[in-house]
C-alpha cells in the first residue's frame, strides 16, 4: 500500500473517529523518581503538567506530556505474560481508552479544557527492562504511546472526554 493511499485512509479514520476517555493521571516531580497517581492536574500551555518534571525544562518541547492507550497497556501485559500492569511502572502522564492514539500522531486534540498536539510517538526506554522484566523493552515497541505538547492549558480530570480537534 502506498504511502498516499495510508494518508487518505487515515484522513477518512481521523474524521470520524470517536472520543476516548481519561482514565489515570501520573506525574513524576523528579527524574528516576516514582509516578505519582492523581485525579487531576492543570496544564500549562507550552510548559507540561504542573507538579511534573518536565514542567520545569525550557518552553516548547515537543515532550511536555507522554500519553498510552488503557488497550495498548493490555497487549503489553499479554506479551509478557501478565495479568496487568500498574501504568505508574510504564514513566507515562496520561492513559486513555476507546481512541487510537497512534492515529492521533501529529494531530490536535483535546482532553477536558486542554488542547494538545500529538508530537511523536513515545519509545521504550531501558527502564522497562527493570520496571516490566526481561523483554519488557521488546513488548512496548508499537505500544508505547505518544508524546505531545500543550497548546492551549487548563485542568485534565479523570474520566474527561478525548476528542480530535
Amino acid at each position: 500500500m502506498s504511502v498516499n493511499t495510508v494518508g487518505r485512509l487515515l484522513s477518512r479514520h481521523l474524521q470520524n473517529i470517536k472520543p476516548g476517555r481519561l482514565g489515570w493521571i501520573g506525574l513524576r516531580p523528579e527524574r528516576k523518581m516514582d509516578m505519582q497517581e492523581v485525579s487531576q492536574v492543570e496544564a500549562i500551555a507550552e510548559m507540561g503538567l504542573a507538579g511534573d518534571r518536565r514542567c520545569n525544562g525550557a518552553p516548547g518541547s515537543a515532550r511536555q506530556v507522554t500519553l498510552i492507550n488503557r488497550e495498548h497497556i493490555e497487549v503489553v501485559a499479554k506479551l509478557l505474560g501478565l495479568k496487568f500492569i500498574d501504568p505508574r511502572l510504564l514513566r507515562r502522564n496520561l492513559v486513555v481508552s476507546g481512541i487510537n492514539l497512534t492515529a492521533l500522531r501529529h494531530q490536535r486534540f483535546r482532553i477536558g479544557e486542554v488542547e494538545f498536539e500529538a508530537t511523536a510517538q513515545c519509545h521504550p526506554c531501558l527502564r522497562m527492562e527493570q520496571a516490566l522484566g526481561q523483554g519488557g523493552v521488546a513488548a512496548m515497541l508499537g505500544h508505547g504511546g505518544i508524546c505531545a505538547k500543550i497548546t492551549q492549558g487548563g485542568v485534565v480530570t479523570v474520566g474527561d472526554e478525548v476528542v480530535k480537534l
